[in-house]
């Protein structure tokens, strides 16, 4: 495994309501990603989501917590995605913004 990626999105929307917009746009994302995913994993214990998501052979896992005022991303890349992090994070921080504006 590569290092983790890390990303925070701050929003000034309160706990409940990014959550809401979260789990919302996670069931966009189930359904974009259901082409080339073959496994899906979810888990809400509280305000923080596991997740695990095999695709291409290639295995990611993490985590996002639901704070006040931001949410914190976790995202474990197998090696060869970790050549790509820097795109991917770009890419989550601009989806995951989006997720929260999005009214």
């Amino acid at each position: 495994m590569s290092k983790p990626l890390t990303v925070t999105i701050p929003h000034q929307l309160g706990r409940q309501e990014a959550k809401r917009r979260l789990t919302e746009g996670m069931g966009q994302a189930r359904s974009y990603l259901s082409a080339v995913a073959t496994s899906m994993e979810d888990h809400w214990v509280e305000d923080r989501m596991d997740f695990r998501v095999v695709a291409l052979a290639q295995t990611v896992t993490g985590w996002i917590d639901v704070q006040e005022d931001c949410v914190n991303v976790e995202v474990q890349l197998p090696w060869a995605l970790g050549m790509l992090a820097n795109k991917l994070k770009d890419k989550l921080q601009h989806q995951g913004t989006l997720m929260l504006e999005k009214k």
